[in-house]
């Protein structure tokens, strides 16, 4: 009889490259995600370069002796999929890559244990009990990490603290508290080699901004847009949006609105409700079923609210923007046929599109009935905090007069969110167009979330708004951008050709009929 054997090594390593940032960035960030699912109040880490070693203590609620023998399971799991921020324990797992020995220590109630952990060979992760250290006082769970590589950026307290802000930097800062009071009731202290991390203060010009559910006074999502005379380091350009206090993505391009000075515009948003739409490792959202119509209805609110603020202060587009905006909308609307119509020959443009029964081409948002599972809707205002204050209360309208309906609309700003209740509606859901100068760039364009980015810049693009063929421009574009996501490398220039073909379908059929003389 055989068995099957896992290389233990090439799984790590394949599980490492799922994540964007560097490999110490992945297991720092992953080891605080696991303590703050905990219900950890408080996080300490003491990196020491003498011993090598990186040690993390949290007072969470620790784990009994079956769970921390599972945890060394590499694809085991305790986490519920729609809970929590972070992933399978991946950051003690991926720590072996880089360490000796990883040292993990537990005690909930009467259950106080510790292991001794480490990679022996491609095939072998071998671990083994040993008598606690000491290192957890009351509850909670401690790390150990034996690094290897004596000059790791792990042992450094200035990487800590900066990975730290730049992951966690709602945790830090006071405004945030009530949108993460209700998931971390009293509050969360990071200590780092002994010095708990104090709010930075940041002398910019804010413009607060907030959504709320219809009927609600608290935010359901709160944020703010800072704006520099000079720009602003590359860390802090873009919006930020984070869930229960960890960021998932930052710049402008998975936002689909860029300001008119992108390098002098930053800001964070944090959204809890959106805990619920990352995806399986939690570096992403979904953008599928009702989980993925939950953050686009979110996205699309976020998109109001800064494209307003931005209108606020002045920062709109030129003429210039604007003419572009006009040929690329019917653009837009062909492109939603195309898509629809090339899902069934390429399947992976259904990421991009989804039609329903009756061939509509939308996405549905929503459906009548309760639970929190994205299938019903909420009214939902964006509004920024200086014009919530003004803004009129629903308890204190005025009752309809007699013969009038009794429901009212929407005031504007309400936009679809995904609730307890509420009446289906669909929310459109297609590629969109947008434009940027990217001068040296020999690409027409990229694919950005469910945005194709037009590069303004390109001689090809002025050559085709001078000539007022633009919109053929835009489409080539969009064909090309699509291609790498639709099919292999070999096959992107059928894949072109068949895009189009099928564009070129939909122009002729949206071109009205000549009318017959008699």
């Amino acid at each position: 009889m055989g068995e099957t054997r896992v290389d233990l090594l090439h799984l790590l390593e394949d599980l490492r490259d799922a994540y964007p940032g560097a490999l110490e960035e992945t297991i720092l960030t992953e080891i605080v995600a696991n303590s703050l699912d905990s219900g950890a109040r408080r996080i300490q880490l003491a990196a020491d370069a003498a011993t090598a070693g990186l040690v993390v203590v949290d007072d969470g609620s620790g784990m009994r002796r079956r769970e921390l023998a599972r945890y060394h399971d590499i694809a085991s799991s305790a986490k519920t999929r729609g809970q929590g921020i972070g992933f399978a324990g991946v950051g003690i797992k991926l720590g072996l890559l880089v360490c000796e020995e990883v040292l993990t220590e537990t005690r909930r109630g009467k259950t106080h244990v510790a292991t001794r952990w480490h990679l022996a060979s491609r095939h072998r992760a071998p671990w083994k009990w040993i008598p606690p250290l000491g290192m957890v006082a009351e509850r909670g769970t401690a790390v150990r990490l034996r690094l290897r590589n004596p000059l790791s950026p792990l042992l450094d307290a200035g990487f800590l603290e900066a990975v730290l802000r730049r992951h966690y930097q709602p945790l830090f800062d006071p405004f945030f508290a009530p949108v993460l009071v209700p998931c971390y009731p009293s509050g969360v202290t990071v200590e780092v080699n002994g010095r708990a991390l104090e709010p930075e203060e940041v002398a910019l010009e804010t413009a607060p901004l907030e959504i709320r559910a219809a009927r609600k006074r608290k935010p359901s999502a709160l944020g703010y847009l800072m704006r520099a005379p000079e720009p602003l380091p590359e860390e802090r350009r873009g919006l930020a949006i984070s869930t229960l206090g960890k960021v998932i993505k930052h710049g402008w391009d998975w936002l689909g609105v860029t300001p008119a000075a992108p390098e002098r515009i930053g800001g964070l948003i944090e959204v809890p409700a959106l805990a619920e739409c990352l995806t399986l490792n939690k570096a992403d959202f979904v953008r599928v079923g009702p989980r993925g119509a939950t953050y686009l209805a979110y996205r699309k609110l976020l998109q109001e609210a800064v494209s307003r603020q931005l209108a606020a202060w002045g920062d709109v587009r030129d003429q210039a923007e604007e003419s572009r905006r006009r040929v690329a909308r019917p653009v837009e609307r062909d492109l939603e046929r195309v898509l629809h119509d090339l899902a069934d020959d390429f399947p992976l443009l259904a990421t991009l599109v989804q039609g329903r029964a009756g061939g509509q081409r939308r996405l549905p948002i929503g459906k009548g009935g309760g639970g929190a599972d994205g299938r019903a809707f909420l009214a939902a205002s964006v509004v920024s905090a200086s014009a919530a204050a003004e803004a009129e209360p629903a308890s204190v309208a005025a009752p309809p007069q007699a013969g009038e309906p009794r429901e009212r609309e929407p005031p504007p700003g309400d936009g679809p969110l995904p609730g307890a209740s509420g009446a289906r509606r669909p929310a459109h859901h297609a590629l969109s167009i947008q434009f940027e100068e990217r001068a040296g760039d020999p690409e027409l364009g990229r694919l950005v979330e469910s945005t194709v980015w037009v590069n303004a810049a390109h001689p090809a693009y002025r050559r085709a708004a001078a000539s007022r063929s633009d919109g053929y421009h835009i489409a080539l574009a969009a064909a090309l951008a699509l291609a790498p996501l639709a099919v292999e490398a070999a096959h992107e220039h059928a894949f072109v050709t068949a895009f189009l073909t099928r564009w070129g379908d939909a122009v002729a059929r949206d071109r009205p009929a000549p009318r017959s003389s008699r």
